[in-house]
């Protein structure tokens, strides 16, 4: 089974270099094959794609000073949790039902 792109924050305790600043100086993603795409935020944004998630930190660890946080994903299908399709209640037409009239356009009172 394939698995999907982790996402995760670079968070930074203490710059060493002066530039990115502390707090989350990057965006990035791990994906199946274990390459990573690396978006910095800040004045001056950047994209670089690496080999793996120990490269990253090799380069931008700044000896321990940054590290990892993985997000959490979502178990669940949001399109499908949003979107569910339910049984009706009725199996009858309910315009059928006397005393009922139709809704759509044709029948919508603030169209009239």
């Amino acid at each position: 089974m394939r698995q999907s792109p982790r996402t995760f924050e670079l968070v930074r305790y203490h710059d060493l270099s002066g530039v990115s600043g502390t707090g989350v100086v990057a965006e990035g993603c791990v994906f199946s094959d274990g390459s990573v795409a690396l978006r910095w935020r800040g004045d001056n944004p950047a994209t670089a794609v690496w080999p793996d998630i120990d490269s990253v930190l090799a380069v931008h660890g700044h000896q321990g000073a940054t590290e990892v946080r993985w997000i959490e994903q979502r178990t669940t299908d949001l399109f499908s949790e949003l979107h569910q399709v339910r049984p009706p209640t009725s199996i009858a037409d309910p315009s059928a039902l006397p005393g009922s009239h139709a809704r759509g356009w044709a029948g919508a009172r603030h169209l009239r």
